[in-house]
């Protein structure tokens, strides 16, 4: 982790700006094409939650932006970001996870299975919520196609953890899309920033082979 000089930082003025809103968090919805992705992941028998988190966590450890965090005047930039989401644990009750993120596959996959396994056993919220803001909140919506999405967060002091998430696959014409939500904090990142997400976030979903690696 590092701390960002806010005085050379090219964003001071913007840190500046929307740090004194109410509001200062923005999202954007993109349907994202996995006519690839989701096939190689049934393949292979893979998870599609996981694989999910694992290529959203991948694409934010890949841009600076989303692993930036406000703590008061300051921001911090972590080396690593590491992937919480809500699982089903019952009829209509969910839970967190959280899993250290590595670039390995099957390795990240290992762990977030026995980590899903704990947190069916141990159904306290807390004990599964990240304590510190090297996190990445991430819920799975797979019973609705939707072309919106906000999470509920906390304004004060300022929560600047991307928040993510995704719905129900659709077909349009020969393609298999899937909508993906992301929202991020305005005095960290512009729509650039989620931009370039989305590129490389899509880029994966081309290429799954490259990503998971092929059984």
């Amino acid at each position: 982790m590092r701390y960002i000089d806010m005085q050379t930082w090219s964003r001071r003025n913007h840190f500046k700006l929307f740090s004194s809103f109410n509001h200062p968090h923005f999202s954007m919805c993109v349907n994202v094409d996995v006519t690839a992705f989701y096939p190689f992941v049934k393949r292979n028998g893979y998870s599609l939650t996981v694989s999910m988190v694992y290529v959203i966590a991948r694409a934010s450890n890949a841009i600076p932006e989303f692993k930036q965090r406000i703590r008061g005047d300051q921001v911090v930039e972590h080396e690593i970001v590491n992937p919480g989401f809500s699982i089903l644990i019952d009829e209509d009750i969910f839970g967190f996870c959280h899993v250290e993120y590595v670039e390995d596959f099957p390795e990240f996959a290992s762990r977030a299975e026995k980590n899903i396994a704990d947190v069916k056993a141990h159904r306290d919220l807390a004990l599964n919520t990240p304590e510190g803001d090297d996190a990445l909140y991430m819920s799975p919506i797979p019973w609705v196609s939707f072309t919106s999405f906000n999470h509920p967060m906390q304004l004060h002091p300022a929560d600047s953890i991307p928040r993510f998430a995704w719905g129900k696959y659709f077909k349009e014409g020969d393609t298999l899309k899937m909508p993906l939500s992301v929202q991020g904090h305005h005095a960290v990142m512009d729509g650039i920033h989620m931009g370039r997400y989305y590129e490389t976030v899509q880029d994966y979903l081309h290429h799954p082979e490259a990503i998971l690696g092929d059984l």
